[in-house]
Order: structure tokens, then sequence, then C-alpha cells
């Protein structure tokens, strides 16, 4: 669809949507609802496109202006208008092909984060103990609600796996390019020669799903009951309170030991397993789609190494994007993070853009 007919659908869908509000009496709430937010969405958009339209309006009106005008004084200033006009549609129009693109629903919802020590022993668990710390701190800048779902913790305080929910407004689309393998290049605190040690931890960013999102038949569920125990295997709970949710038909597995209730475990672990078994269907969906892995920050698969952390000398690089930013520093305690993440986002739109083009 061209950019010219992209607007006139706007502008279609705007008056039809404020049409059927206008007539709401024979509509229910949730229709209203519906209506309402689709409404709202996209009137920043149908502002927009009314903006460029009386741009084009007053260029094209100035233009005529200037080959009926005699008056030499009269005609410079039309001609700085004219200029002015002309230097505002292109901005306009960048504005707008950005805000046209295509949104991906689950920009909107909040996060399961999910960190994972991955090759290097002891110092990939400590790693991924730093990583947890700098989403979590990256959430309290940016007003979020971190609640720790599950921390499966190591004798010298690293984690094996750590599993948080995140809520708050839109954590995904901020997030999601977290996915990946992250690399750590330091000295660990054990290392006796001073040599530097690569390890890595991977980082899993999914849609938190909502029941409206997937239906989990229970007769699909199979769920154990055991006694939770802590690092090295000792028993942390006198009554039986750990679960373990099993979805038969994808083989997906979480366990849930963090409350004392066996409750709250259970409903713990139903949001994680919703907000996998989302990630699942959403993957199948994507692959299925070619244009849209062209447009794609990396290729979104969390085998993929996204991030290197070289503490030696300070630096953080983003490989998808060859951003080296120089404040290691701040990036691990969340305060350098939102420039790695508005350049991936940038990168991102981008992409898309191009593929309009």
């Amino acid at each position: 669809m061209s950019f010219e007919a992209n607007l006139e659908r706007v502008e279609s869908r705007h008056r039809e949507l404020e049409a059927m509000l206008s007539s709401s009496k024979a509509l229910k709430a949730e229709e209203i609802s519906k209506i309402s937010k689709e409404l709202s969405e996209l009137t920043p958009i149908a502002e927009k496109v009314l903006e460029l339209r009386s741009i084009e309006n007053e260029l094209n009106e100035a233009k005529a202006m200037l080959s009926d005008s005699a008056d030499d004084e009269l005609e410079g200033l039309i001609k700085s208008e004219i200029n002015d006009l002309s230097n505002r549609l292109p901005l306009l129009k960048n504005e707008l092909q950005r805000l046209l693109l295509p949104r991906d629903e689950a920009d909107e919802k909040n996060a399961i984060l999910e960190v994972r020590a991955g090759t290097g022993g002891d110092e990939a668990a400590l790693f991924a103990s730093s990583l947890f710390s700098m989403y979590q701190k990256y959430s309290i800048i940016k007003g979020w609600r971190f609640e720790v779902l599950e921390v499966s913790e190591t004798a010298i305080g690293g984690y094996k796996e750590a599993i948080a929910s995140i809520t708050g407004r839109s954590v995904f689309a901020k997030l999601k390019f977290e996915s990946g393998v992250h690399r750590v290049q330091r000295i660990p605190t054990t290392e006796s020669g001073g040599r530097i040690h690569t390890s890595a931890a991977t980082v899993a960013v999914l849609p938190e799903a909502e029941d409206v999102d997937i239906n989990i038949d229970d007769k699909d569920l199979r769920i154990d009951i055991f006694r939770a125990s802590g690092p090295g295997g000792q028993s942390v709970n006198t009554t039986d309170s750990a679960v373990r949710i099993t979805h038969v038909p994808t083989g997906i597995v979480v366990s849930q030991q963090d409350e004392k209730s066996q409750h709250k475990n259970k409903a713990k672990g139903m949001k994680i397993l919703r907000a996998r078994i989302f990630d699942l269907e959403r993957n199948r969906i994507h692959e299925a789609r070619a244009a849209d892995r062209k447009g794609q920050i990396g290729s979104g698969d969390r085998s993929e190494r996204i991030r290197t952390y070289n503490f030696p000398q300070g630096r953080v690089t983003d490989h998808r994007i060859n951003m080296t930013l120089y404040k290691i520093d701040k990036i691990i305690i969340g305060e350098g993070l939102e420039e790695i993440i508005n350049g991936l986002t940038a990168e991102d739109e981008a992409a898309r853009l191009a593929l309009m083009t």
C-alpha cells in the first residue's frame, strides 16, 4: 500500500470510529471500550495527517501567489514561506511513516524476564546475577514493578537461573531486543593470576500472556508437588509446597518453589508457563513471515551473541548495531542501558521503514 493510500485509510477509519461513537447508544459497553481504545491510538496519527494536508495546501497556495506576484518585497516573503514549508514537509512525512509502521501487538504488554548462566561455571552464574540486577535497577528507573518469581542461587551468590515479572507501560517494547547471549570478559575474583576469563549468560524476554491471549486446557497439564530445596540441595521448607507444571503438548516445564504456599507457587508457575507458550506461538508465526525476519534486529534467536561486556576496557558493545559505549559502570547498574535500547529501537524502525519504500 502506498504512503498516500495509507493516509487515506487512516482518515477514513478515524471518521468511521468517530461516527460509531456518536451513535454509541446502540453499542454494548465492551464495544464502546474497544472503539474508544482504537480511536485514542489512531487520533495522534490522524492529527499528523491533518497537519500534513494543511502544510501541503499552504505550500500550493504560496507557490500560486509567487507566480502571480509582481511585488519584489512580497515575493521575498513568499519565497521565505515556501522554503520553510518545504523544509517541514519531509520531516512530517518521515514522522508519519514511523507512526504508520505495523505495530507489534505485544509491545504494550508486561514481560517475563528469564536470565540463565551459560558457559563459564561460577563466573557465568555471577554474571547472570549482575544482569538480573541491571534489569531490576533499570525497571526502577523506568517506574516499573519488578517482581522476582524464582531464583536458583549458587553457593557463592551467583544465579543459575532467575525469573521476574516486569509490569509497567510498554515494558515488552523496551526490553524485547535484550533476548540473546550476553558475553562478559573480566578477571574473576577467584583468579589469582590476573587472567581475563570469558563467560556468558542468556536472556529471554517474553510478553506476559493473559488468559485471553492463550487458552491452556487443564487436561494438558501435569502438576507435581514436591519439597523445596536450596543451594546444595538442602531443604528450605518442611512442607511439600514446590510445584512443577508440565504442559504435555509442548513439553514446556516450569518449576516454582520461592513461596511457602503451594497455591502461590502454582499461580506464579502458570504465569511463566502462559508466557512461554504465548512466546512459542508468536515465534511460530514470525518464522512463517520471511519479510518480518528481514526487518528484525538480529535473528531474534536466543543463541545469538548480541552483546559483550568488557570490564578491563570499560566498554559494552552491542554487535547487532555495532554500538560501543565506554560506560560499563553506568550500564551494569541500569543507568546507561537506555542509550543502547534506544539505538536498537531506532535501528529496528529504520530497517522496517526500508522495507516499506
